[in-house]
């Protein structure tokens, strides 16, 4: 083979393959540990030892007579033939349809064959590839209270066996890794649905699911299509003005809510609850230098959270902090005041507009 590459004579009529490179042969001849291709012009190539055995499950479906793709390992073997891999040439090919799915930005379906505490696997034409929790839709993501990890587990053990719509966004070769995402391969559909609302409109739909973060309501696409259904995530902070630790407590899996669109971008919808409520920092009648009760509702590591009582029937109850400095460190803090009970505070700073109010210690109890 080397002979007939380095001869000047024969070179124009033919390319020599090149270590690496993919070539097409006819299968020849089939023994217990070798496969033999006719190569053309090239000569014979050899598939044996152990690129035969990695790829047996392969050769059990070929006969001789069938046109198989093979990698160039070597343009001469011991025994004079162009030692090939059919393996590797298998593993090369579904590399290189895997850029092209990349490049093109290409959605497509892929079975779940496995999950563990960060996400989903499977394996697409053999290569394995990951899909992790932060890369799934919001109508598939784990929603666990406390970020409970056996819980995550089970969740996402429920969709081993399913097929879900992906798209590839991590590709390494070299790494061999390949990375996955439901959410971006929903993109594209969401945005081109999301046309539908625009940021002030309310929507009513239920609850189904409440975290640590926040709680997740479904609602129709539009009134003609009630079947199409659209999830969007109320954030804690979006809940209520006052502050929310516990969602849990407040709400319920199925119930009814209504929120206001607040955000709409990359396909994902922002909500809020309390937009649709009276902002009790308007027309606040609190000033500066006053003393007033309040209750004691979280600690931080800046201070502690108080709640305020309204300036009148009508107002909510508004949060404020006494902030850390008011204490020699958190521990005299938490010895001096109690979550649930009432303290005199004096307003040390407010600023309405930035819903923000600074307390001081005034009285002990």
């Amino acid at each position: 083979m080397k002979e007939l590459i380095e001869n000047e004579a024969l070179r124009p009529f033919f390319k020599a393959p090149t270590p690496g490179e993919i070539i097409k042969g006819k299968i020849i001849g089939k023994e217990k540990s070798a496969l033999f291709l006719d190569l053309g012009n090239f000569g014979t190539g050899i598939v044996g030892g152990k690129e035969f055995f990695q790829a047996k499950n392969i050769l059990r479906e070929v006969k001789v007579g069938d046109e198989i793709s093979a990698k160039v390992l070597a343009l001469d073997s011991d025994d004079g033939f162009v030692k090939l891999s059919i393996i590797k040439a298998k593993e090369e090919t579904a590399w290189l349809r895997l850029k092209e799915k990349k490049d093109k930005d290409e959605n497509f379906s892929v079975k779940i064959k496995k999950a563990n505490k960060g996400g989903l696997m499977t394996d697409i034409e053999g290569i394995p590839a990951f899909l992790p929790v932060s890369q799934l839709s919001i109508e598939h993501y784990p929603k666990v209270e406390d970020g409970n990890q056996a819980e995550i587990l089970k969740k996402l053990q429920k969709f081993i066996g399913q097929e879900l719509k992906v798209k590839i966004i991590g590709l390494d070769q070299k790494q061999k890794a390949l990375v996955l995402s439901e959410k971006a391969a929903m993109l594209g559909d969401q945005i081109e649905t999301l046309k539908n609302y625009k940021v002030g409109d309310i929507v009513e739909g239920k609850i189904t699911g409440i975290t640590d973060f926040g709680i997740f309501i479904k609602f129709p696409l539009d009134a003609q299509k009630p079947e199409e259904i659209l999830e969007g995530l109320i954030h804690i902070s979006e809940l209520d003005w006052q502050l929310i630790t516990d969602p849990g407590e407040l709400f319920k899996i199925n119930e009814t809510v209504r929120a206001k669109i607040i955000k709409i971008s990359n396909g994902k919808i922002s909500l809020s609850l309390k937009a649709l409520k009276k902002d009790p920092w308007q027309n606040l009648k609190y000033k500066k230098g006053e003393t007033v009760e309040g209750e004691v509702v979280k600690f931080n590591p800046f201070g502690v959270f108080v709640k305020i009582k309204p300036t009148s029937p009508k107002e909510s109850e508004i949060q404020a902090l006494c902030h850390i400095s008011e204490f020699k460190n958190e521990e005299e803090m938490k010895k001096i005041l109690k979550i649930g009970e009432k303290y005199q505070f004096q307003i040390f700073s407010i600023i309405p507009e930035e819903h923000k109010m600074i307390l001081k210690l005034a009285s002990r109890g």
